[in-house]
């Protein structure tokens, strides 16, 4: 077989993605299977935003742009920014990517080297560690539990940091748990950074319009201003604005940052869709106020399947505060064995399990790094979860 390069050997396919298509697939054939893997909301894109997109190509927007957005929708998430999280940036502070995973890619790329260390807390977005080790670094796992919320603490985060430390990641709201930091937990997290003066923060916050906790978004740079010349702020269309086969993603950080991310993106992709720029562009400066009620209807979705997966046995599931998803903690499963005299030994067998018995398709935590657990997307109607969340219940049930 033809060699294949360290780097690509690194990395494995996105577990996440692979159960979307087994979902693809069983639905192809006809199988009465129901998918709870996809990070997708159910929404389509806003009227306004399409209009837009078919605007820019009767008015022959379909070439090039500067390779890392064009000036229209710089300014655009320029405003997002001041709006949503009072950050001042300016045009060479931003960068414009082929969604939320690029900017990541070409962050992380663009800066770490072999025997550099990246802090991620556990559990993860499925992405991020094999990012890490496509660049030749060393992911730094930090578990945190749902007995501690899903989300890592300052005395946490200082025994990670070694001199070979470059990066730390911070996902809030979290894919996969919903976990959220309020401004106090960044704040102490930040008094831990401060100390360490080499270590660059990243925090995606991709689905900080998902949001349902009863204290105000934050992020790091916002509440933490001394760390502004450090920080990678990523965000992006695809959740708020149901907008995720548009594939733009956006960042504001430092100068320096920025224009080593262009230059990799230079010789990567060129420039994001110039349709799609449009299109977000019109996102970002309409009107907003369609987020409130979307989010209005997934926190239902959320307290429907938090309600029916605590009831189910085996399972307990911490609320969420954020995103889409919901990480029941699966410890009372494991060890059981199924009618069919199966054991289940693992969460990746728990989620095999109801795939083949009970027709529902989740992703297990192995993927994100903490086990035994599993994700579940809940964007989807109330219908379908019921019956999703009927069939784990009697998944689970039958357990012995």
């Amino acid at each position: 077989m033809p060699r294949l390069s360290a780097a690509i050997d690194r990395i494995q396919p996105s577990a996440t993605l692979a159960m979307t298509g087994r979902v693809f697939e069983l639905k192809r054939q006809g199988v009465d299977v129901i998918g709870l893997s996809a990070g997708e909301p159910d929404f389509d894109t806003p009227d306004f935003v399409k209009e837009a997109a078919i605007e820019a190509i009767r008015a022959g927007k379909t070439k090039y742009t500067p390779v890392d957005g064009t000036a229209e929708l710089k300014q655009a998430v320029i405003t997002k920014f001041k709006r949503d999280n009072g950050l001042t940036y300016e045009a060479n502070q931003v960068s414009v990517n082929v969604g939320g995973k690029h900017t990541l890619f070409n962050a992380l790329v663009a800066t770490v080297d072999a025997g550099d260390e990246v802090i991620i807390p556990a559990p993860y977005w499925v992405s991020y560690p094999d990012i890490v080790a496509f660049a030749g670094g060393t992911p730094v796992i930090i578990a945190a539990g749902a007995d501690q919320q899903y989300k890592i603490t300052p005395a946490q985060l200082e025994a990670a940091i070694t001199p070979r430390t470059r990066w730390v990641l911070l996902n809030s709201p979290s894919n996969p748990s919903g976990a959220a930091y309020s401004a106090d937990d960044l704040k102490g997290l930040g008094e831990v950074l401060r100390r360490h003066p080499n270590v660059l923060i990243l925090t995606d916050d991709m689905y900080e319009h998902i949001f349902y906790a009863d204290y105000a978004f934050a992020t790091i740079a916002q509440v933490c201003p001394d760390l502004y010349d450090r920080t990678l702020t990523v965000n992006g269309c695809s959740k708020a604005y149901a907008m995720t086969g548009w594939r733009i993603g956006f960042a504001g950080g430092p100068a320096w940052l920025i224009k080593a991310m262009a230059k990799l993106q230079s010789q990567s992709t060129s420039n994001p869709c110039s349709i799609a720029q449009a299109a977000a562009t019109a996102a970002l400066n309409g009107p907003q106020d369609f987020l409130k009620e979307r989010q209005e209807a997934f926190r239902k979705r959320r307290d429907l399947v938090v309600g029916m997966l605590n009831a189910a046995p085996g399972l307990v599931c911490p609320t969420p505060e954020g995103a889409f998803y919901v990480y029941p903690d699966a410890a009372g499963c494991i060890g059981k064995s199924t009618p069919k005299g199966v054991v289940i030994d693992s969460d990746e067998a728990l989620i095999s399990y109801f795939l083949d018995e009970a027709r529902v398709a989740a992703v297990h935590g192995g993927a994100f790094g903490l086990s035994p657990g599993f994700r579940v997307s809940y964007a989807t109607s109330e219908a379908v979860l019921t019956e999703a969340c009927t069939r784990i219940q009697q998944a689970c049930a039958a357990l012995r």
